[in-house]
């Protein structure tokens, strides 16, 4: 008897399971598979050897809702918009749970989207209008756990602990509000968000009879950076690399208007619970301490995922399942003076991506092309035979996970912020920018790497002379024909990029006529 087809004529039968796993602030660099000086991420590294880890992935955006944006769409920022935490998504736009929903599945969420609403179907009095935390359309949510934190909190007062009333609980125990502090908190590493978000994945999963799809958005290594024992002690100050950033604070934001405007303004609150005042102001060594905390934060989430993978392997789950994780974008951990993510450094964008899927016939592959978040929607469209509804900007990386090679691969790595203020107007009263003005956007490759400003001077680095980006070449005489170079790179990717949706749609007399594929 043959497999049922769903409303799209689709084959639904023999589909594997997905999952799709988000640590959120993970960098790329910090996995042991990768050659990290300090860090070991025995559960990714095993996930590797089944699979493909991609060496060169990059986000396309940043903070969490812009960047989000492009791995759940498959569009780079210029085409979704997403430009700031709390930008609407507009509902137009295809997306990978609306997309599996067209094949039977029912997408399930553990965590969180960050996903604004398209605000103009909705009435303004509407409550999911005041934050930017909503849910991608096309997820069912199984368990919620938004920056707030509450659902893993009340968990935390179920299991004995009266005091887990705020986010106060983070603060190391015996530690001042604001301390820098490599203390363990109250909660045990069995209690951590991480823990309680994978419990309710592992029940839900042995709960399922049919193949189903995932996706788990774990909060950590987000800051606050606190974690319990043993991995708030299991790094030191002195554990490497070397931080990558110019001899102080005040020259390295006097490289670009940009950063001396954005660097004073990060806030130590962001980081470690209850701090006050400005980033610049913790010493070289702060920075180091603090960096410690957050790889024993990559090591906490590096456990739970291994008990993820056991669990799966349990219940008989492991063979049929698709597994992807990555991040939705990095940290700076220090580098640069600085922490958090933004602007236009490595540190901010470069981040893991390892692909599973049991149906590939080799594994233990590395790849070192550049790849983008705006790959993952359309390789898992190739992958479950589904076509989007609208243009996108990604490609397939399936020919990568079955160990060909791919003629669509990327020479380049390609990502954007936009550092508008709609609500404050901060950044354009401060530049006598337009907010359209607030933008800038990278290409970067082996040699050099280009950033180019709406309104602001451009930045070109030689990474081969200059692999930390300390030197500007943008101005500098001999370069000038390779900035034109990247300028112009850039001005044909952004042409090539321009939504395509009914560009390859001709109405003849025929009727209309359209190159899906070309999508």
């Amino acid at each position: 008897m043959p497999s049922p087809t769903n409303i799209e004529g689709k084959r639904v039968g023999d589909r594997p399971n997905i999952l799709l796993i988000s640590a959120d602030q993970w960098r790329g660099d910090c996995l042991s598979a990768v050659g990290h000086s300090s860090v070991r991420t025995p559960s990714v590294d095993a996930l590797a050897r089944e699979g493909v880890l991609f060496r060169r992935h990059y986000a396309g955006a940043a903070p969490c809702s812009p960047a989000r944006a492009t791995l759940y769409t498959g569009l780079y920022q210029m085409n979704h918009r997403v430009c700031r935490n709390g930008s609407p998504l507009d509902a137009r736009f295809d997306n990978l749970a609306l997309a599996a929903r067209r094949v039977g599945y029912d997408p399930t969420l553990f965590g969180y989207t960050d996903t604004a609403p398209d605000p103009r179907t909705m009435d303004p009095s509407d409550p999911h209008l005041t934050t930017y935390e909503g849910v991608l359309p096309g997820f069912s949510v199984r368990q919620l756990l938004p920056e707030h934190e509450k659902p893993w909190l009340s968990w935390l007062r179920s299991r004995g602990h009266r005091d887990a009333d705020t986010r106060d609980i983070h603060v190391p125990v015996g530690a001042d509000f604001g301390e820098i502090s490599n203390a363990a908190p109250a909660y045990s590493k069995d209690e951590t968000q991480t823990a309680f978000l994978a419990g309710e994945f592992i029940r839900w999963v042995g709960e399922q009879d049919e193949p189903w799809f995932a996706h788990v958005s774990f909060l950590r290594p987000h800051p606050p950076f606190s974690v319990p024992e043993p991995y708030n002690r299991m790094f030191s100050a002195s554990d490497g690399p070397d931080f990558a950033r110019a001899e102080t604070f005040d020259l390295e934001k006097s490289l670009h208007p940009y950063l001396a405007y954005a660097m004073p303004g990060v806030g130590k609150g962001g980081f470690i619970h209850g701090a006050r005042g400005p980033v610049g102001d913790w010493s070289s060594s702060d920075l180091a301490a603090i960096r410690a905390i957050y790889y024993g934060m990559i090591a906490e989430v590096d456990a739970q995922l291994g008990r993820i993978w056991q669990a799966l392997k349990e219940t008989g789950d492991w063979d049929n399942t698709l597994i992807i994780f990555t991040s939705d974008h990095a940290e700076m951990a220090g580098d640069h003076w600085t922490l958090g993510k933004g602007g236009f450094f490595d540190g901010s964008y470069h981040i893991p991506l390892v692909i599973r899927d049991p149906r590939a016939t080799s594994t233990d592959l590395q790849v070192d092309h550049f790849t983008s978040a705006a790959d993952i929607f359309p390789t898992l469209c190739d992958r479950l035979d589904i076509d989007p509804t609208n243009h996108v900007d990604g490609s397939s990386l399936l020919p990568f996970i079955n160990g060909e090679s791919s003629d669509g691969s990327r020479d380049v790595a390609f990502w954007e912020f936009d550092f508008r203020d709609i609500s404050g107007g901060g950044a354009e009263r401060h530049f006598g920018l337009r907010s359209s003005e607030c933008n800038l956007a990278v290409l970067r490759d082996e040699r050099f790497k280009y950033v180019h400003f709406a309104g602001l001077p451009p930045l070109l680095f030689d990474l081969q002379q200059d692999p930390m980006e300390l030197v500007n070449r943008a101005e500098d005489r001999d370069y000038l024909p390779v900035r034109l170079a990247y300028a112009e790179k850039l001005l044909s990717l952004r042409a090539r990029h321009l939504d395509q949706t009914l560009a390859f749609t001709e109405l003849t007399e025929s009727g209309p006529v359209s190159i899906r594929s070309a999508f």
